[in-house]
């Protein structure tokens, strides 16, 4: 049996321990969320029935107010607090195991969710499954780079104190290979970007609140238990400062964000022309 990479347990607890205080610490997931949804702007398409998947707090269904035609939003988290402050069709539920019907809705949201989840791939069939044919998913996610710069702290900060390196910062997909993973989940016409988001902070501890925060605390099956001891934690601010501060005296935190856009196949869409139908030679292309 393979040992799953995420701990979904840790996760669930993190988002319950977040749902105190994320109005306080939730201004990246905010962010994210407005350039998610102005992506659905672009759509000149309506989406009466629509499903934000990681809804957290409702923060989405909050700043919808009629973008997308959308008039049903069900909202959806792991974590049943969270899932409790949003909308009032909110429930919990697993990304890895969606309790919805085949052609439920006709738009899919979420937002800085699905980095977390083991099986992707196999989420992403859900979430194309849940769509109507037609349907729209819009999905954003941390991509390779994020945290690169308190990644690079720690590991340093370990070797030195602690004579060996544990996985503390999540391992994340990089955008082709989350570009390709939407083609293998059978969505028509799928693309992926990237936003580069820098933040900037006093210092690396304040980034460390920010992440618990967030409910985004390392929940790697394979981490190092307990409190990160004393030593270990100096060393990783001191080589993140000397590292990656600027002359300000702050620090960097690097996120790399993903968004997908993939739809349900239908008839009406677009298709690749057929192998071999083509009736310009190349030859004379470049003649």
């Amino acid at each position: 049996m393979t040992m799953a990479l995420f701990d979904r347990r840790a996760v669930r607890a993190h988002r319950d321990r977040a749902s105190r205080g994320l109005d306080a610490h939730g201004f990246l997931i905010d962010d994210v969320a407005g350039r998610l949804l102005d992506r659905l702007d672009d759509v000149t398409r309506r989406f009466p029935a629509a499903l934000d998947l990681g809804c957290r707090d409702g923060r989405i269904g909050r700043r919808l107010d009629g973008r997308g035609g959308v008039e049903t939003l069900i909202e959806g988290d792991l974590s049943p607090r969270m899932a409790a402050l949003a909308g009032p069709r909110a429930l919990a539920c697993d990304e890895e195991a969606l309790p919805f019907a085949e052609a439920t809705f006709d738009l899919v949201l979420s937002c800085l969710s699905l980095h977390w989840v083991n099986d992707l791939p196999g989420a992403l069939v859900q979430i194309r499954r849940a769509l109507k044919p037609d349907g729209l998913f819009l999905g954003a996610l941390f991509g390779a780079g994020t945290l690169r710069e308190l990644r690079d702290a720690l590991y340093v900060a370990e070797e030195e104190t602690a004579g060996g390196v544990g996985p503390r910062v999540s391992p994340f997909a990089d955008l082709r290979d989350l570009g390709n993973l939407l083609t293998r989940a059978g969505f028509a016409l799928p693309v992926a970007d990237a936003d580069r988001i820098t933040v900037s902070y006093p210092d690396p501890l304040t980034l460390m609140a920010d992440l618990r925060g967030m409910g985004e605390s390392n929940a790697v099956s394979e981490r190092r238990r307990g409190l990160t001891p004393p030593a270990t934690l100096a060393a990783a601010r001191r080589h993140y400062a000397d590292r990656h501060g600027g002359p300000d005296g702050r620090v960097p935190a690097t996120f790399q964000v993903v968004f997908l856009a993939g739809w349900a196949p239908h008839r009406s869409q677009q298709q690749p022309a057929a192998r071999g139908s083509g009736r310009v030679s190349l030859t004379e292309v470049f003649e």
